[in-house]
């Protein structure tokens, strides 16, 4: 807490949540001594550091009772989440937990906390497309004050970005991996600037290179790339779309060029991304840091991964974007133990953990420190990633997007079989993405 008016709106808001958590009646003992621990952090000198040890020293003085909480991770996550749980718990002894860990993906951690945001767990994690839902369905905690390091200043700027809404922070950004670039074997390409250079290399060594195109997911790579864009509206569930703009339809021009070249090929599923590296068809493919593992296996010392090429796009090279994902560790304000349950978010999320998490799971982490540190930067995976990400934008869409977004990409990918004019097919899907949502 480093001014003084974020630890008043702290205790503010703590006392708040502590209230709601309990039906409304009077707040716990342990929702009482974490708005104390605020309270008293109010009385701070005006440059406190953003490590506010005075703080957490209040917020463990003050704490009398057992301090309950519920956490969710994936299921993945459970063994290396709960070795950092017992860790927390044992930097502070004077403490009694209570702190229980169940298993919920990150993907359907909204659904499932919106059923009952009031018995929803004290701290979860979830992928950040969710946020908007999240916040207007009143499950995150405004992080409006921090114990152990600034979430805003040690965190990747995407990161940040995409645990922002309407300027507010609301989630603590744990991985900055969900995201897709290239892959490759340099055995095969001595350029991968371009698709046009890529093409010609895999064509003389009778290799495909395959990307998800009929994927909605991927094929926003080339629209967002040429200056088209798609984006969720205020209201958070319908979209603003423009993909079929003076000028798109050399977008979608060019993905039907790339199809008719035989070598840059679609991939329905992921999974065909694999077995057509493992059984030497494909040389070169666009997708995530979950295949790193399986691509290195097949290509071994050839193995390399870089940002995403140019393609041709109206006689001009133009740089492919992507979406970018990330996975927050949010609180729930209707926690009894706000303050216990954001010191516990900072602590999954702290520099040191995410190179934990990093060397355990090979999660790409978004602090800053830990994106840096040696480790991280020897995975050729996580560095183009981070190379990508420059040109790439947080996933906020509609649930409209999709189904209309697929089927152009697969449309376009497989040559436009029925002929139909190119502006139609764009309008068609503009029409599907921006419908409006009853």
């Amino acid at each position: 807490m480093k001014k003084k008016g974020l630890a008043l709106l702290m205790a503010a808001t703590l006392a708040f949540g502590a209230l709601v958590g309990c039906g409304g009646g009077e707040a716990s003992p342990a929702a009482e001594d974490s708005t104390q621990a605020a309270d008293d952090s109010a009385a701070s000198d005006d440059s406190a550091p953003a490590t506010n040890e005075d703080a957490v020293a209040n917020l463990v003085a003050a704490t009398k009772d057992t301090v309950a909480m519920a956490v969710w991770a994936s299921e993945e996550d459970q063994e290396f989440t709960q070795g950092l749980i017992d860790s927390f718990k044992s930097q502070y002894p004077d403490v009694t937990f209570d702190i229980t860990l169940g298993a919920k993906s990150e993907a359907d951690a909204k659904d499932d906390v919106l059923a009952d945001v009031e018995a929803a767990p004290d701290v979860y994690a979830f992928a950040d497309d969710q946020i908007n839902e999240l916040v207007n369905g009143g499950a995150l905690q405004e992080v409006v004050s921090t114990y152990t390091y600034d979430v805003k200043d040690e965190n990747l700027a995407g990161s940040v970005e995409a645990a922002t809404l309407n300027g507010k922070l609301y989630a603590y950004p744990m991985t900055a991996d969900n995201g897709y670039f290239l892959y490759y074997d340099k055995s095969v390409f001595s350029n991968v600037d371009s698709l046009d250079s890529m093409i010609s290399e895999a064509d003389a060594a009778g290799k495909k290179i395959a990307m998800m195109v009929s994927n909605a997911w991927y094929n926003y790579a080339f629209f967002k790339g040429a200056g088209f864009d798609v984006s969720l509206n205020e209201d958070g569930v319908t979209n603003t779309c423009n993909w079929n703009a003076s000028g798109a339809t050399d977008v979608a021009q060019a993905i039907i060029d790339l199809g008719k070249t035989g070598t840059f090929i679609d991939a329905k599923e992921d999974a065909d991304i694999v077995t057509g590296i493992t059984d030497g068809t494909i040389a070169a493919a666009v997708s995530g840091v979950w295949n790193a593992d399986a691509i290195k296996e097949a290509w071994g010392d050839n193995f390399a991964a870089a940002k995403l090429p140019t393609f041709t796009c109206g006689g001009k090279q133009v740089q492919m974007s992507s979406f970018s994902g990330y996975k927050m560790i949010g609180v729930n304000p209707h926690s009894k133990n706000v303050g216990w349950a954001m010191l516990l978010a900072e602590y999954l999320t702290n520099a040191e953990n995410q190179v934990a998490r990093f060397e355990a799971r090979g999660l790409g982490p978004a602090n800053t420190e830990a994106a840096a540190s040696e480790a991280v930067q020897a995975s050729p995976a996580i560095a183009a990633l981070a190379e990508q990400a420059a040109y790439a934008t947080p996933q906020r869409v509609g649930g409209n997007y999709w189904d209309p977004a697929n089927t152009l990409g697969l449309t376009l990918i497989s040559g436009n079989p029925d002929g139909t004019d190119l502006q139609t097919l764009l309008d068609n899907a503009v029409e599907g993405i921006t419908a409006p949502v009853e």
